[in-house]
């Protein structure tokens, strides 16, 4: 039985209740101050998210709100609860940091790599500011967009014929379409639609045909295929003569249409005041911007081409016959459009009635010119004796914007980024000579104008972040040596983020840039971290040793240094992985909406990379060589005090 009392015999403190609570009190004490502040520089790095505006920021504002009410409850919880938490678990016997097999590893790995960077200071930093260096010609070589095109898991087939189509010749079209799309075998489902819906906000003419395809789960597509392999399918198939196709999706559409006016991804508006002229001047610009590596689907909104039928009245006949323009209004229209001559009801529906002649009698002109007119004086007479009949040329819808007349080329971009697709299209048109006359003149609309207003607000944004994050850094050391310290570990995470997206294949976006930003808090949370211990490292130097140039040497600060950065390599390198490990499964992950969350991520996962391993090695290295300059210039160190 003695064995079994051993078992739940209780072993004595190593350490009193009071001391433990000391101990957990100066620890608290020491790492709070800078990881509260690190939270801070979190929260108000990513606050410039809350001024995009339109689409971008009816985006991103709820990341933003999301991530600001989280952060500040942390920052909370950091000094208060945290502290509470550790004095109720982290009871009994602690072994040292070295008993740890994994960190003792990571310490010898670490150690000799530190020896080295301190050794061959200017090889380490130049081999740091040629990897920045390098990063700026990778940048500009990428492409840009307004936002990563979301996979609606559908597609819409927005086809355009001419506008004098007839409606019998717009529904065979319609018909033989859909007929081509539900032959392939990834689509499910084909609803088409030719003109307007039944609402005044939709102002479609019969030209505009409107289909939206439903496609089967990826898991049932043939292997290999993509996307973008099924729209280029369908669109070698659906070359229909007078039809000239176009390619997007059924949201991004109507957000287009909603907010720009253009039902594509670009669009030029051509304004002025006559719509002949503005006819004249799109067909010219088409032209121009034919063989553009990128544009697809081009053509132009058509402004003329309508077909109405005009007649008109000869007064002189009319006196003839004794009829007034009344009454031949009144018969066309009776004709024609039918007069309404009663109702019906039905249960509690009520139907008017009109009455117009039969179908057989009023679709052509010549059966249109025979419609009797009675006469007082001369019986029944046709129309044609006092009116000429016929068809003209006119504008099939008339668009105005801006008090002006508008016109417009469309085009999509598929198989190249738009702002480098645009920017081509934008020295074409420059080269390109007559186009504009006087009184008129262009504009770029579409996700272009988008592309463009968010990268204006973001060229402001950038510097407010930096900003920031240096007066944070500030408050949080009330040094500006030790600010820049850390608050230069942002352009280093540049380069981790920038070669991710490069290699990755995404185009620099607003949800790249938001990634960015989140990017800036992360790294310099981590090098507060560091900055801390290296701190913590000096002051233990001066209580051995006394402040002064006469006592510590060279090697003292390198040996204790050293110390800073790998005894405490745990909580450093947690750091980095708590961040990591939460980013890296969205790569993985798939479904609706991934397209917008992936670029954000992407340069968080590099940045964090690549500024970590700075933190871990230059900046040790920059703090060394920091101290070395206090000793030589004042004689003696400036230690700032992490114990508050």
């Amino acid at each position: 039985m003695k064995w079994l009392r051993n078992i739940f015999k209780k072993s004595p403190e190593w350490i009193s209740e009071e001391e433990r609570l000391q101990v957990i009190e100066k620890s608290s004490k020491q790492v709070s101050r800078g990881v509260f502040f690190a939270t801070i520089i979190i929260i108000t790095s990513f606050l410039p998210v809350f001024m995009l505006t339109g689409q971008e920021g009816k985006l991103f504002h709820p990341l933003a709100f999301t991530k600001t009410f989280i952060m500040i409850v942390d920052a909370i919880l950091v000094i208060t609860l945290a502290p509470v938490l550790i004095s109720f678990f982290m009871k009994g016997k602690f072994r040292p940091d070295n008993a740890n097999p994994v960190n003792r590893i990571l310490e010898r790995i670490y150690e000799p790599i530190i020896k080295t960077v301190l050794k061959w200071r200017k090889t380490t930093i130049a081999i740091n500011i040629l990897a920045l260096v390098i990063t700026i010609p990778l940048l500009k070589s990428l492409g840009s967009e307004f936002m990563p095109p979301l996979d609606e898991q559908s597609i819409l087939f927005m086809p355009v014929t001419l506008p004098d189509i007839s409606n019998a010749e717009a529904k065979r079209i319609l018909q033989v379409q859909d007929k081509i799309i539900k032959s392939v075998p990834e689509v499910d489902k084909v609803l088409g639609k030719a003109g307007r819906a039944n609402t005044a906000t939709d102002n479609s003419p019969i030209s505009m045909i409107e289909t939206i395809i439903m496609l089967k789960p990826k898991s049932q597509w043939r292997e290999g295929k993509t996307k973008k392999d099924i729209i280029n399918e369908l669109d070698a198939k659906l070359q229909i003569p007078g039809v000239v196709n176009g390619w997007t999706q059924p949201i991004i559409n109507r957000i287009n249409m909603l907010a720009t006016g253009i039902r594509t991804d670009v669009g030029v508006k051509v304004y002025g005041q006559n719509l002949d002229t503005i006819a004249a001047v799109s067909e010219r610009v088409k032209k121009a911007l034919e063989g553009t590596n990128g544009v697809m689907d081009l053509y132009v909104e058509p402004v003329t081409g309508g077909k109405y039928l005009d007649i008109d009245v000869r007064r002189a006949d009319l006196a003839r016959y004794g009829l007034s323009v009344d009454d031949v209004n009144q018969t066309v229209e009776t004709a024609l459009g039918g007069a309404p001559i009663g109702n019906t009801i039905e249960g509690r529906q009520r139907f008017s009635i009109s009455v117009r002649l039969a179908q057989d009698y009023r679709n052509s002109v010549e059966g249109i010119k025979r419609i009797p007119i009675m006469s007082a004086t001369a019986g029944e007479v046709p129309l044609s004796s006092v009116a000429d009949v016929k068809f003209e040329d006119g504008p099939p819808m008339i668009t105005s914007e801006n008090a002006m007349l508008r016109g417009a080329v469309l085009f999509n971009v598929r198989g190249r980024d738009l702002g480098s697709t645009v920017k081509e299209a934008i020295g074409k048109m420059n080269e390109a000579k007559g186009i504009l006359p006087q009184g008129y003149y262009l504009e770029w609309s579409g996700q272009y104008e988008n592309l463009i207003r968010g990268q204006q607000t973001l060229l402001w944004i950038a510097p407010v972040v930096l900003v920031i994050i240096f007066f944070s850094l500030y408050f949080a050391f009330n040094s500006i040596r030790e600010a820049f310290l850390s608050l230069i570990t942002v352009p280093f995470a540049l380069i981790g983020g920038a070669y991710m997206i490069y290699f990755w294949g995404v185009n620099l976006s607003v949800a790249v840039a938001v990634g960015f930003i989140a990017l800036f808090g992360i790294a310099v949370e981590t090098g507060i971290v560091m900055v801390i211990y290296l701190n913590d490292a000096m002051q233990q130097l001066v209580k051995q040793k006394g402040n002064s140039a006469a006592t510590i040497t060279k090697e003292d600060l390198r040996v204790h240094v050293i110390y800073g950065a790998a005894k405490r390599l745990r909580p450093k390198l947690m750091t980095v992985c708590v961040s990591l490990f939460g980013l890296v499964p969205v790569l993985w992950a798939s479904g609706v909406g991934t397209d917008v969350m992936q670029p954000i991520v992407l340069p968080m996962i590099g940045g964090v990379l690549t500024s970590s391993t700075h933190i871990l090695l230059v900046t040790p290295l920059i703090f060394l060589m920091s101290k070395e300059y206090e000793l030589r210039k004042y004689g003696k160190l400036e230690i700032h005090e992490v114990h508050h």
